[in-house]
């Protein structure tokens, strides 16, 4: 799988649906992370400023590195390939796009580039308590500390409350519930 997705980017050649619907698709482009959990191993793979963050032993324990075009080695990248980071309202490519790398945004191509970062981390059983994927809709107005610490909250409450057993779905609704009234009191910009 990696060989034809390397073969593909090298070729040029339309990586999405999207791009071969519509030109004007070349503007549009997401972030993503995504996790596979597994009995003793957790993948994740990241492309962009969404984060995945494990609370482990108490600690906030950062699984992936945000893509933004001022970080070091992005920069470095970006710069090698002909473009240019502008610091227009933070730092974006070609003072357009906050991050360096993405899903889409071909016409950034070739100095916002969509291979993902990714971590393989091994589980270590009764510490690791949770994980948190989110975008920067969440990350740019609450720490990492901040939101492992509200989950834990949630979890040990609800727990408490149900005599030690977990219910996630209940806890990950009410985790929900209080980013909602949280998050608007920051700015995300």
């Amino acid at each position: 799988a990696e060989a034809v997705s390397s073969r593909s980017r090298a070729s040029g050649a339309p990586t999405c649906r999207c791009e071969l619907q519509l030109p004007k698709c070349d503007h549009v482009g997401s972030t993503a992370v995504v996790a596979v959990v597994g009995p003793r191993h957790l993948v994740v793979a990241n492309c962009g400023d969404s984060r995945a963050v494990i609370g482990r032993g108490g600690a906030a324990i950062p699984l992936s590195s945000d893509h933004k075009p001022d970080r070091p080695d992005e920069l470095e990248r970006i710069q090698a390939a002909g473009g240019r980071v502008i610091f227009w309202d933070g730092a974006r490519v070609f003072g357009v796009l906050a991050m360096s790398r993405a899903i889409g945004d071909s016409y950034l191509k070739p100095f916002v580039i969509p291979d993902p970062e990714v971590r393989v981390l091994e589980r270590k059983d009764g510490d690791d308590e949770f994980l948190i994927l989110a975008s920067d809709g969440l990350w740019d107005v609450v720490s990492n500390e901040v939101a492992c610490h509200v989950v834990r909250s949630c979890v040990r409450s609800k727990a408490k409350r149900r005599g030690g057993r977990h219910a996630p779905i209940a806890t990950t609704r009410r985790a929900a519930r209080r980013w909602t009234k949280h998050a608007p009191r920051r700015p995300s910009c």
